[in-house]
């Protein structure tokens, strides 16, 4: 047997540098402690926790692949984009405080609109539960669990934080074709996020055209026809497969860390895909074939 086919890596994961539950060095302890060769940390709209999640892996012998997952949109629609293999850190991180002010000005807007129909939660309820990380929503459904406004973190957006729900205010627009483009900027890889029954051959060809590099294929949201569609995409368009537990530290059935069972091979596929870019080969994708 090969030994990479033994062994696993987990492709999306995320930590209380946003809305995760465990600071980064946690999140690749855990890792470890489950047998995973490889993490991607993709926290949302912030790089703050590579930095710590690298030394930790380092220590550790678990690789740390420098990520981010950033939300943009395709036309009226929300779309999560990962972007893997991040070489220029610091050149992202000046546009992500942009993404990142803007966060904190959408949950201030929540706020004001849970205070006005008399839920008296407050910003530094949410940035307490924050702790310094990127804000989402995330956070403003803990501090309403914490002032018992909410039972639990559905019920918190049951009643006011989804879509259409009272409190609910939309993101300020990213355009994908500029999110992509922000990945590449860094030296990464742009993948589609968790696209689900959504990740039809037109949306994936529209995407390839702005630049799109990989799909997520393996993800707990997607049902087993959607593996194999998305995988036979993957295979048509000559892009990276991806996949990872979408881990934000509870364990929850394909949600616990390591629980989606990524082959290391498909990092490899990735390196590879990498590597032939950085040496300016116009051929590329045919290396992830």
């Amino acid at each position: 047997m090969n030994p990479s086919e033994s062994r696993f890596v987990d492709l999306h994961t995320h930590s209380t540098a946003s809305d995760g539950s465990r600071p980064p060095r946690e999140v690749v302890r855990a890792a470890h402690e489950v047998g995973l060769s490889a993490i991607a940390l993709t926290d949302h709209d912030t790089v703050a926790g590579l930095a710590d999640a690298d030394a930790e892996g380092r220590s550790l012998g678990v690789r740390v692949v420098a990520g981010v997952e950033l939300s943009a949109v395709e036309g009226d629609v929300e779309t999560h984009l990962l972007g893997l293999h991040l070489s220029d850190v610091n050149r992202l991180d000046a546009r992500l405080g942009e993404l990142r002010t803007m966060r904190l000005s959408r949950a201030e807007r929540i706020v004001t609109r849970l205070n006005e129909l008399g839920v008296k939660v407050s910003m530094e309820d949410v940035l307490g539960q924050s702790a310094g990380g990127a804000v989402g929503r995330p956070h403003i459904a803990r501090a309403l669990v914490n002032d018992g406004w909410a039972t639990d973190l559905r019920d918190a957006f049951d009643r006011y934080l989804a879509n259409g729900r009272a409190a609910y205010v939309p993101k300020d627009r990213l355009p994908m074709q500029e999110a992509i483009a922000m990945i590449h900027d860094a030296g990464g890889v742009a993948v589609l996020a968790h696209p689900g029954a959504s990740g039809t051959r037109a949306r994936i060809e529209a995407l390839v055209a702005h630049g799109l590099d990989g799909v997520e294929v393996r993800h707990p949201s997607h049902s087993h026809e959607d593996v194999v569609r998305l995988q036979a995409l993957v295979d048509h368009f000559r892009l990276v497969p991806s996949g990872g537990s979408d881990w934000h530290g509870v364990p929850e059935g394909g949600r616990a860390l390591g629980g989606m069972r990524i082959p290391f091979a498909w990092l490899e596929r990735q390196d590879a895909f990498v590597s032939q870019r950085a040496a300016g080969d116009g051929d590329h994708r045919a290396f992830v074939a």
